[in-house]
């Protein structure tokens, strides 16, 4: 069994293996004004930094900051993911009254579901909405809004950083890794689960996600 060390280093052909899975994530949607955005919780502060760009660029009047703890984020957030957000968002330029807060979500559907509710609850009722997820994030937030919230347009983006910028940012190639396997697992699996809708993965990507699962890269992968 592998263990995660950053002191180690992934090999070239897995580097190269992993940059597809990333380029398959991201939706590469074209990001344009909507009624409402919603910044979906996990380790990476980036989705409130680039959140707190796109709101003072005025693509959207109110920004929903979803997201409580995980196992992977504890620590690091310890008043839950979206309260951590919202402080930053605030810190960037953000006014308080742009900004509402849902933090109890553990997972990507009840993120949409209890953001979704807390829009309604203040009478907003959007038909655009933009989500904002770290990079790799992208396909299955899009798949789980697609299944849960079908009558709203949805709108994928993420802080545009290349593949070795976003390994660079959070210093743990392994770790990122991981991380790219399990969320293409899941985008596969949660379909059939009836968690999302289906989404093609093509021949080259699902190959290099069977190669990489080989060598280990299996942390983050949904437990039996």
């Amino acid at each position: 069994m592998r263990v995660t060390d950053n002191r180690q280093a992934i090999t070239e052909e897995q580097r190269q293996q992993a940059k597809l899975i990333w380029e398959y994530h991201q939706m590469h949607h074209h990001v344009r004004p909507v009624d409402a955005a919603i910044g979906l919780g996990s380790h990476d502060l980036g989705v409130a930094a680039f959140a707190a760009e796109l709101y003072i660029a005025g693509l959207f009047p109110v920004l929903v900051f979803t997201g409580g703890n995980s196992p992977t984020t504890a620590a690091r957030f310890p008043r839950g993911e979206a309260v951590h957000f919202r402080q930053h968002a605030l810190e960037l330029g953000v006014p308080d009254s742009a900004i509402m807060l849902e933090p109890s979500a553990s997972n990507t559907g009840q993120n949409i579901t209890f953001s979704r509710e807390v829009l309604a609850s203040a009478g907003v009722n959007p038909t655009t909405v933009l989500l904002i997820s770290k990079p790799y994030m992208e396909r299955r937030s899009f798949a789980t809004a697609r299944k849960l919230w079908p009558e709203v347009q949805v709108i994928c983006a993420s802080e545009p950083l290349e593949f070795d910028d976003y390994l660079k940012s959070i210093g743990d190639d392994m770790l990122v890794l991981d991380m790219l396997v399990g969320d293409l697992q899941r985008v596969i699996e949660y379909s059939k689960l009836g968690f999302a809708i289906a989404q093609d993965v093509p021949e080259d990507v699902h190959a290099a996600y069977e190669s990489l699962l080989a060598a280990g890269f299996t942390s983050r992968l949904l437990k039996p």
